[in-house]
């Protein structure tokens, strides 16, 4: 039997060994580094509180994926019907409520997210509601009219920086009030410094007068959970797993070894072994037991940089220096749960656009589901913070971490002292953010040496070095299998799956 070694259990590695296994006679070995199936879409249990890593919602506007998901997990809908639409079928689906089917499901959220600014809170995306105008101030909010206007009617004809993308989309004005600090805690760079390329692969689609047009449809929208004709920032309803994304993960982990998968938790690559092909790879246990592993594919999500040094034959010098030198932006989450807060917080996240404080975004893990938490009569939530590994806050203590979070809770007004938190955690996740600037600029040149190796397939966010969300990682691991499966070696339909209006591997299949 042949074998495809997947390297990584996230999104990405974990939908391409299922892949296999229902498409082909490939056998699939993952490789996973950590204990826990999901990536970065993983759940954290911290004493009976879950943690979401980063936020994820299960939304995607390829059907491919809506039903794949729902292979997994069949959906919970509390007034038991949803409308669902498929390729342009229509129709309301009866959800079953026996008690017994209700522990491994999805449930439909409603979306509800909103920037913190100046002490006050604004709707995201920004309405000029009332209560914004009052907020801002009459003469801010003009000045924002008259800077968006400018931007529509003489815009920046060559977008090179994020800083040019969200001028044009948002003016001037706006996007220093509510995109430039959030975005710069992200990247820790200025927007001038980060490639365009990142704003066309995360939000290409938002703007101000989308956004305006997405208000004047909503009350007449269905409660259709494919939001079809709704841009992916904008979306009002998402699909989340009970017990969070590594409730599914865990349990697509266990079809693929019930269907004769092979799994390694715990487990790292160290060597890749191959002359034209990739033939073997040196591996490494828990117990550091070193093992070696043939095999005919290779599907790789691990970090570009980590792969290049895995490599045991020859790189050349200048394709080697790119791939170590690629940037990524490393992620700390801090929960934190307390016993009260002093405003209510009905949000998913909230975007904290405050530049006395380290923190970029805080999420409600009660509003993502309630099954998160543990006891109902607490407020469990998420702080994350984005920085490098050489950083100083990389590297202090989990307990200088949870201080640090407490304290700007207490400077953002959300609780009153230290006597409000009941329970605490710090969780690092290296390379969670492969970044658009430094020598990304030349990656073009990693690419094409990968996609020399005919039996090697990048996919996945780390894996291609690109900012995909997670349907965008499954769809590049599914396109992956359709080429093994067709003896295709190009790669250039992979790399095409990265746009939101489109979804080239739908043509396809």
């Amino acid at each position: 039997m042949k074998k495809a070694l997947i390297i990584g259990g996230g999104p990405a590695g974990l939908t391409a060994a299922y892949e296999l296994l229902k498409h082909t006679d490939i056998q699939p070995v993952v490789v996973e580094a950590t204990d826990l199936w999901g990536g970065i879409s993983r759940t954290e249990n911290h004493n009976g509180n879950r943690i979401d890593i980063g936020g994820h919602r299960f939304f995607s506007k390829s059907d491919v994926v809506m039903q794949w998901w729902q292979e997994i997990l069949p959906i919970h809908s509390a007034d038991n019907t949803i409308q669902i639409s498929y390729q342009n079928q229509h129709s309301t689906i009866k959800i079953n409520q026996n008690k017994d089917d209700l522990e491994d499901v999805f449930l439909v959220r409603k979306r509800i997210s909103r920037i913190f600014y100046q002490k006050c809170f604004y709707d995201y995306p920004i309405r000029l509601s009332f209560q914004t105008i009052r907020q801002l101030g009459f003469k801010n909010v003009t000045l924002i009219i008259l800077s968006y206007l400018k931007s529509v009617l003489f815009p920046i004809k060559n977008e090179k920086s994020l800083e040019d993308f969200f001028i044009n989309r948002f003016g001037n004005r706006l996007y220093k009030t509510f995109f430039k600090d959030y975005t710069e805690k992200v990247w820790g760079i200025s927007c001038k410094e980060i490639s365009s390329e990142w704003g066309a692969q995360r939000i290409k689609g938002l703007s101000i007068t989308k956004t305006i047009v997405d208000i004047i449809k909503k009350p007449f929208r269905k409660k259709d959970i494919n939001q079809k004709n709704t841009e992916t920032s904008l979306i009002e309803y998402f699909l989340y797993p009970k017990y969070g994304p590594g409730q599914l993960w865990t349990k697509v982990a266990g079809l693929i070894e019930q269907k004769g998968g092979v799994l390694y938790k715990n487990s790292r690559v160290i060597q890749l072994n191959g002359n034209g092909n990739l033939t073997s790879a040196v591996i490494t246990t828990k117990n550091e037991k070193a093992e070696t592993i043939e095999f005919d594919y290779c599907i790789s999500t691990m970090p570009v940089k980590d792969l290049f040094n895995a490599f045991s034959f020859e790189i050349l010098s200048e394709t080697k220096y790119i791939a170590d030198n690629l940037i990524y932006r490393d992620f700390i989450t801090i929960g934190i749960l307390l016993n009260e807060t002093k405003i209510k917080l009905d949000d998913n996240w909230i975007y904290i656009q405050e530049n006395y404080v380290k923190v970029g975004r805080i999420q409600v893990f009660n509003n993502w589901s309630p099954y998160l938490v543990k006891e109902a009569n607490t407020t469990w939530l998420g702080l994350e913070y984005f920085c490098n590994e050489s950083d100083g806050i990389w590297e202090l203590e989990d307990k200088q971490l949870i201080d640090l979070a407490t304290q700007e809770l207490v400077k953002l007004g959300f609780i009153e002292s230290q006597k409000n938190v009941l329970d605490a955690v710090a969780i690092k996740v290296p390379k969670t953010y492969p970044a658009y600037f430094g020598a990304y600029s030349e990656f073009f040149k990693v690419k094409a040496f990968t996609d020399t190796i005919p039996n090697l397939f990048l996919v996945g966010r780390n894996g291609m070095h690109k900012y995909n969300n997670q349907d965008h990682s499954m769809l590049t691991a599914m396109q992956a299998v359709q080429n093994i499966k067709k003896g295709i070696t190009s790669k250039e339909n992979i790399w095409a799956i990265n746009t939101e209006e489109e979804y080239h591997e739908e043509k396809k299949r």
